[in-house]
């Protein structure tokens, strides 16, 4: 599950100097298809080194995955089914891209370098639920019921003489200490609740003492599928501080288009990919069917491999073929606008784990304690979303509806104007991300494809060690592009360094 929702990365090492360009010095001109974040990234770092760049992209917005949905939009999936967005003013859905790690470098520097302003984004909270056959369980319960029945069993062979042969008599004694604070056990070493489990009275006014909930056994935890979501704010891609920029994530693409000095040309359908001398040209047809042409010395490609192997390249053929085998995962959301119910629980921020085919609620961020709010009652990945996906959109948006009534009981029914996205359904991207090491894939088409093929050079978040499941990819892949075409002389220290 950690894996399905952006938790995986490439283990593969990039080859760390770009060989096998045609040529690199005199790059004057470059033509990059696509406005997702690699595309903007690498057309502002070659504006900056004197390079003249034009960007093509087939939507009529920036921003590639980073896409926020708001009132008033509507698309149009690959089936021919249109959804309009129906929130209310303010309220946004982050369809793609939705939180940025704090050591995400690059998409942070770029937002201060762009001035756009960011806040806390609430990744994990300890008031949401896992779904449990008990009912809904508070995640600050399961953690520290499942924490003290572990220490105690730990505790239990410290004191029967278990781990005399394998440690040493200060460190049983520290590790006993140590073992009676981190689990809350009791002073003869059982553990029989704490209130870091949850309040089943909280305190009062004068002697109303606070009465911790009833401990669930270990048993009954362990027999919960879905408890390896205390797992999830571990990861190194999901823990604390996370962060969003104000007024939704296309804040970003935006700011890094109206930094370019020529404007991105949007509505460009790429027809074919040409090699033109030692150059490249690019034929796109415009949103009244008339066709065009752009050359240049060099293309750089950021466009979703399923995209690109559909339009008629001039690839070499081994590339040709790598682009052609890429296998993308699936991802789909379901999303409503609803009064903040979850906010009557003490929930602010976070996930719920439902588990089946749903898989998480994510509580929104923002706009706490507001009338409205947009939830995210459903989002899942891989074999569950591809599974989800072909349910008729009614019969998904019943499927999220049924989800949050599980958890939050009798609320299913405050939710309204529900949007679906499926990844694989949407133009210009006919998936979310794919995973080089499954489904298929070939790490030698990995490497492949950050090489040079003559004239053309390809980037984007796929094309890095983040797999295309994070903005920060495509910052880095695309700064990779950028410095092979015109490399900075070595005493330039780069403005994102």
């Amino acid at each position: 599950m950690l894996r399905s929702l952006g938790g995986a990365t490439l283990a593969a090492a990039l080859p760390a100097p770009v060989v096998g360009a045609t040529r690199t010095d005199g790059v004057g001109s470059v033509v990059i298809l696509g406005a997702g974040i690699a595309g903007l990234v690498a057309a502002r770092e070659l504006e900056q080194r004197g390079v003249d760049v034009t960007v093509l992209e087939a939507r009529e917005r920036v921003g590639g995955r980073v896409w926020t949905l708001r009132g008033g939009d509507s698309f149009t999936d690959t089936d021919g089914t249109t959804q309009r967005v129906g929130f209310g003013d303010g309220l946004y859905l982050n369809a793609g891209a939705a939180r940025i790690p704090s050591h995400h470098d690059g998409v942070l520097g770029l937002c201060r370098d762009l001035h756009v302003p960011l806040e806390v984004l609430v990744n994990s909270s300890r008031s949401a639920f896992i779904a449990d056959a008990d009912g809904p369980l508070r995640l600050r319960q399961a953690a520290n019921d499942l924490r003290g029945h572990l220490s105690a069993l730990l505790e239990k062979g410290l004191r029967a003489g278990s781990f005399d042969q394998t440690i040493d008599a200060p460190t049983r004694k520290a590790l006993e200490s140590f073992l009676t604070g981190y689990g809350d056990l009791a002073a003869d070493g059982h553990y029989g609740g704490s209130a870091r489990s949850g309040l089943a009275r909280p305190p009062g006014a004068f002697d109303e003492v606070q009465q911790a909930v009833a401990p669930r056994t270990l048993d009954q935890l362990l027999a919960n599928p879905n408890l390896a979501g205390l797992l999830f704010e571990e990861e190194i891609y999901m823990q604390a501080t996370m962060l969003a920029p104000v007024g939704g994530m296309d804040r970003i693409p935006r700011a890094l288009a109206a930094s370019l000095r020529r404007p991105v040309v949007t509505g460009a359908d790429i027809v074919e990919v040409r090699r033109a001398g030692a150059g490249v040209g690019i034929v796109w047809r415009d949103a009244k069917g008339g066709a065009q042409v752009v050359r240049a010395d060099r293309a750089i490609i950021t466009l979703p491999l399923p995209v690109l192997a559909g339009i008629k390249g001039d690839f070499s053929a081994p590339v040709k073929r790598a682009i052609a085998a890429a296998h993308y995962q699936d991802t789909v959301k379901v999303a409503f606008q609803s009064r903040p119910f979850w906010e009557e629980q003490q929930v602010y921020g976070g996930l719920s784990f439902v588990g089946g085919e749903t898989s998480v609620i994510w509580y929104p961020s923002d706009r706490f304690q507001q009338p409205q709010a947009v939830l995210l009652a459903a989002y899942m990945a891989l074999d569950a979303a591809k599974s989800f996906a072909a349910r008729p959109i009614p019969e998904q948006i019943a499927l999220a509806r049924a989800a949050v009534d599980r958890i939050h009981p009798g609320h299913g029914a405050d939710l309204q104007s529900p949007v679906v996205v499926n990844w694989r359904k949407t133009p210009h991207n006919l998936g979310p991300w794919l995973d080089w090491h499954a489904d298929g894939n070939s790490l030698d088409d990995f490497r492949l494809l950050n090489q040079p093929d003559g004239p053309f050079l390809f980037a984007g978040s796929h094309l890095s060690q983040y797999s295309g499941h994070w903005q920060e990819g495509a910052v880095l892949s695309a700064r990779r592009a950028a410095d092979t075409l015109v490399p900075l002389p070595a005493n330039v220290t780069p403005r994102h360094a």
